[in-house]
């Protein structure tokens, strides 16, 4: 187990990995997570918090969370929605992500319940943890950095850079990591320009790596290959970005024994 009780659901992925689903609470509101880590790792592991994209919980965030796990970290996909709100489509994903963008205290009060939820399993490290997330996730991991939340790393897949609570000075705990399309629409050069200078202005340690080629959701393989669209899988940026996540990994947590 991942450091949880029977009561959860629980599978064997492959040999090592293993997956629970887990509840947790903000407030008034049940969240299910699900956490993910290998069998063979005998000793307290470093933390990873992952954010979903705009569809909430679902097989792609899942998929990621386990991947990480086949890394030696304990991971962690964060509810942020609630336990029964999987948005079904575009339009609802869109109003649900629009709740949070439009509140960012929310957002990362939200975030943090889950960090906290991670911080207490007897599995992890409290003292390594990081947070990465996936479009819409991949704001909010920068924003719960922002705050000052005890991370040692934040790293953005393909995610808005925009806030209207920017970083100020010394604030930022976390080291940053920004993977980003360069012809993705959703987030244009102009956005990236503030990113930039808010990172400046904020004394952060910060990387901003940009593919060619790449629009929004380039690590997603249900995103299509159209980028016409504005949203397209693109396996060469998928395949650096991964690389370039778990170099950031390497940097921030030291080499992972199972």
């Amino acid at each position: 187990m991942c450091g949880y009780s029977s009561a959860f659901i629980f599978h064997s992925l492959q040999a090592a990995i293993k997956t629970e689903k887990v509840e947790y609470r903000h407030g008034a509101a049940l969240l299910e997570g699900y956490i993910a880590c290998d069998d063979a790792v005998k000793k307290k592991a470093p933390g990873v918090l992952i954010v979903h994209d705009w569809t909430g919980v679902g097989k792609y965030v899942k998929n990621r969370a386990e991947q990480i796990a086949g890394l030696g970290y304990v991971a962690f996909a964060i509810d942020m929605y609630g336990e029964k709100i999987r948005p079904k489509n575009s339009a609802e994903a869109s109003k649900e992500a629009s709740i949070y963008r439009n509140d960012r205290k929310l957002m990362r009060t939200r975030a943090l319940a889950g960090l906290k939820e991670l911080q207490k399993n007897p599995l992890v490290d409290s003292n390594k943890i990081a947070v990465m997330g996936y479009c819409f996730g991949g704001g909010v991991a920068l924003e719960l950095a922002r705050s000052g939340a005890a991370l040692l790393g934040a790293a953005s897949f393909h995610g808005n850079l925009d806030t209207p609570l920017p970083a100020e000075r010394g604030a930022l705990k976390a080291k940053i990591l920004v993977l980003h399309g360069a012809d993705d629409p959703n987030v244009p050069p102009e956005q990236v320009t503030v990113f930039e200078d808010e990172m400046r202005k904020a004394r952060a340690d910060w990387q901003l790596v940009k593919y060619g080629n790449a629009v929004h959701s380039f690590t997603n393989p249900d995103s299509g290959k159209d980028s016409s669209k504005g949203s397209a899988y693109n396996r060469e940026a998928d395949q650096r970005s991964w690389l370039a996540l778990k170099a950031f990994f390497m940097e921030i947590f030291g080499d992972s024994e199972k």
